[in-house]
């Protein structure tokens, strides 16, 4: 079967050591991950890893198999780019008299959605968000203009045909409703009740 870039999705419980035990699954089947995000989810107590891969599909069915039976990890999604709304973020620092003296250089950054985010005397930080080719592109002008410094995120993704976690959340408390906790009668009277 023939490797492409896949999206997967993690919905998992915040717990220490959890990132060491994903990327133990992911090394020892010698797949390289080639982003990594983590986030809060939709969900409050529930976190979001956002992780970009090229394999093929049948090691990935696998792979999202093995990551559910971690104990910590709810559920797990793979999705090709067709099937998410994805975006990357870069941060630029360009020499600011190269902006003020090349035209050119600000209409880049404005054809690209870039938003200033410092301005010194001896340099300007910009940001953009956009699709990998799109921050390459830029990236590769900007190297001709003296670009100091750059750094790009991590992938961000919206699966496009998903309600979201927190529906399959409730459809599961309705199947299986979880038994009501009783509380102690006594638990805030504890000076009354154990007195000596």
């Amino acid at each position: 079967m023939e490797k492409q870039e896949y999206t997967i999705t993690l919905y998992t419980e915040n717990s220490i050591g959890l990132i060491g035990r994903i990327s133990t699954i992911f090394s020892r089947r010698k797949i390289n991950i080639e982003s990594l995000n983590t986030s809060p989810s939709e969900v409050e107590g529930i976190h979001r890893f956002t992780i970009v891969i090229t394999e093929a599909e049948d090691l990935l069915r696998k792979l999202c198999r093995q990551l559910e039976k971690q104990i910590d990890i709810l559920k797990a999604y793979y999705n090709t780019n067709d099937e998410v709304i994805w975006q990357e973020q870069a941060l630029y620092k360009v020499p600011a008299d190269v902006v003020n003296e090349k035209v050119y250089v600000e209409r880049l950054l404005r054809q690209y959605g870039a938003n200033v985010v410092v301005i010194r005397n001896d340099y300007i930080v910009f940001e953009t968000a956009g699709h990998r080719e799109e921050i390459d592109k830029l990236t590769e002008e900007l190297t001709k203009y003296g670009l100091i410094e750059f750094v790009r995120g991590a992938r961000i993704a919206i699966i496009k045909d998903s309600a979201g976690f927190h529906s399959k959340l409730v459809q599961f408390e309705a199947k299986e409703p979880s038994i009501e906790i009783v509380e102690n009668e006594y638990l805030d009277k504890r000076d009354d009740v154990f007195t000596m």
